[in-house]
């Protein structure tokens, strides 16, 4: 007798494990947006390149004011030249125009890129530390910071009382000696007070600008710490004087 043995369910097909979702992409960090400018190191750039720009404008500015140690002829020489260089080749005022131009770009790219790198630098790190800041840390920061206000209003009135003369006592159309004279006079001490104040907030703030942008290009290398930290602070003692030296010279009665 043979026996049959039936597979019944047990020959049922037998279905597949559902396979799990996959996770979703991850957005792709090989582009970043902006290219270069729009990175960190773009905007470090800029910041090194319109900041040896300003400087350079600095010393040569210091250069011309102390001009008037001389002569009152030789300072009105020096701003007249200002004013007609590269004539006949350019018509009057080209060249200064162009120069202020630069200046203008120079200074609102500047402060561009402190101002995103500062925002970014916030970003990354949205919990503050633990561990509070070293006080010379702090110390630099609100002198970056604060020191920049000061600046930006120093530069205004700069120009509404020396360039344009509008708050100048001697007027517009005295000569620019004149005009330097008698805005340092003593009677005028508060604006001395204020040229000072933002003299040294420049000079701070370039200390603290060209030790940055040496580490920038890479120049701050073991070897060269001290020596370039030497030089930075050099470069801003010289232009803190340098500048200082006619108010005080005026004030004190030695340029009359």
């Amino acid at each position: 007798m043979t026996a049959t043995i039936e597979r019944g369910s047990a020959t049922a097909p037998v279905t597949s494990p559902a396979k799990a979702p996959k996770p979703p992409a991850k957005p792709s960090t090989s582009k970043k947006t902006g290219g270069f400018l729009g990175s960190s190191n773009g905007k470090k750039a800029v910041m090194a390149v319109t900041g040896a720009i300003l400087v350079l404008f600095l010393l040569l500015h210091m250069a011309g004011n102390l001009k008037i140690f001389l002569s009152k002829a030789s300072f009105d020489e020096y701003a007249h030249f200002l004013r007609v260089m590269g004539e006949p080749l350019v018509p009057y005022r080209t060249v200064l125009t162009l120069t202020e131009v630069v200046l203008f770009v120079s200074v609102v790219l500047h402060m561009w890129a402190a101002i995103t790198l500062a925002r970014r630098a916030s970003k990354a790190r949205p919990v503050k530390y633990a561990v509070k800041k070293s006080q010379a840390k702090g110390y630099t920061t609100h002198i970056m910071r604060f020191g920049g206000i000061t600046i930006a209003l120093f530069v205004i009135w700069h120009l509404l009382d020396l360039t344009f003369g509008v708050v100048n006592p001697a007027g517009f159309d005295s000569n620019p000696s004149e005009r330097l004279i008698d805005g340092f006079q003593p009677g005028r001490w508060w604006v001395t007070v204020f040229y000072v104040v933002a003299v040294v907030m420049v000079g701070l703030h370039l200390r603290h600008g060209l030790w940055s942008m040496f580490q920038t290009l890479g120049w701050s290398n073991g070897s060269r710490y001290r020596t370039l930290n030497a030089v930075a602070g050099l470069i801003s003692a010289v232009l803190v004087i340098g500048f200082l030296a006619v108010p005080f010279a005026v004030m004190t009665g030695v340029v009359k």
